[in-house]
């Protein structure tokens, strides 16, 4: 029987096979957004009495979703730091059932151990869960390194054309198969015109990453050296803490960078209306360049203490670099910083 709900149309099941070949992987399944990816497989995975380590840089969403409802829902959790991974054991408990981390963060593009979480999981018996936007299948494919479950906003780089809303989950056959059972229950199935659109996405994947990863890089490259630039956020640059393992594991840096700027929050937003060529606009991963100041979008929703305890200043400028002549993207972000 085909039925909308079940995910099992024609148009669910080419683009299911689709995404899990990009990463190599038994299953795939989509949903109708990336927070309906993440929340369904959480669900999936963790049950009342159970207890998950959280990366402590997580996207605001997640962040959000985890200290209003996993608690309510009698899951326990405890966040981790990328910085050591041997404090990861303190917050075992004899329940912890899963790890969960993201690949790139946004908006300040840290990248923890991804290595040493797989470790940890396999030897812990623990699920490994990965938020792999930022990444995408072109860069890095998380099954291929001992991940049990990769995750995605569609909405994002898969799509690409900032017209869906969407998500999916790659993984092995088995925990795809209790995902989707949990999802049909929750309705949160993607429908299937949004299925076509994202599988003609999916056909230009790998040539607009592979430019993204270019103008991004080049941009980075720029803004380093620009005396009003106080920092850059990128892990393609060699001053990037995590440049030798982002460099050993991927295949590409990705098209996300941040930056913070030496203005106050005024010239910031000065700096952002002088931008002729980015579009000031939440949301990524197209083919056209977007900026935007995190604490107003991905992190609005969180207090003005959370974002700063975890390094996001109201002055943090974020850009998602899209398919534009990085000579262009750099004259255009050159006369934004002179004016």
């Amino acid at each position: 029987m085909r039925y909308i709900r079940l995910n099992n149309t024609p148009n669910h099941q080419v683009l299911h096979q689709k995404l899990a070949a990009l990463e190599n992987a038994e299953a795939a399944l989509v949903a109708t957004s990336g927070m309906a990816a993440i929340t369904t497989t959480l669900l999936t995975v963790l049950s009342h009495g159970d207890h998950v380590l959280l990366q402590d840089t997580l996207y605001g969403g997640t962040y959000q979703f985890i200290l209003e409802d996993l608690g309510r829902l009698g899951v326990s959790y405890d966040f981790i730091g990328i910085e050591d991974p041997r404090a990861w054991e303190k917050k075992l408990q004899h329940n912890t059932k899963a790890i969960y981390v993201e690949a790139m963060t946004n908006p300040l593009l840290q990248v923890i151990d991804l290595e040493e979480v797989v470790r940890f999981a396999k030897s812990n018996h623990l699920v490994s869960m990965i938020d792999s936007t930022f990444a995408t299948p072109v860069n890095f494919r998380p099954v291929e390194h001992g991940f049990d479950i990769s995750l995605h906003s569609a909405t994002k780089y898969l799509n690409g054309h900032t017209d869906i809303v969407g998500g999916a989950v790659i993984g092995s056959r088995s925990w795809i198969d209790k995902v989707t059972h949990k999802l049909n229950h929750f309705g949160g199935s993607m429908d299937p015109h949004a299925c076509y659109l994202l599988h003609r996405g999916i056909k230009t994947l790998g040539i607009r990453v592979r430019q993204q990863n270019r103008n991004a890089l080049a941009l980075a490259q720029f803004l380093e050296q620009h005396p009003r630039v106080t920092r850059v956020n990128y892990p393609g640059l060699e001053s990037h803490p995590a440049y030798a393992q982002s460099s050993r594991l991927f295949d590409g840096f990705g098209g996300m960078l941040s930056f913070e700027l030496d203005m106050d929050v005024e010239g910031v937003e000065a700096f952002l209306s002088r931008l002729t060529l980015p579009i000031i606009a939440p949301s990524l991963g197209g083919v056209e360049t977007l900026a935007t100041r995190p604490a107003t979008t991905s992190h609005a929703g969180m207090s003005p203490d959370d974002r700063a305890a975890l390094g996001i200043s109201d002055g943090l400028v974020r850009v998602s670099v899209g398919l534009e002549e990085s000579s262009e993207l750099i004259e255009d972000f050159e006369q934004a910083l002179n004016g």
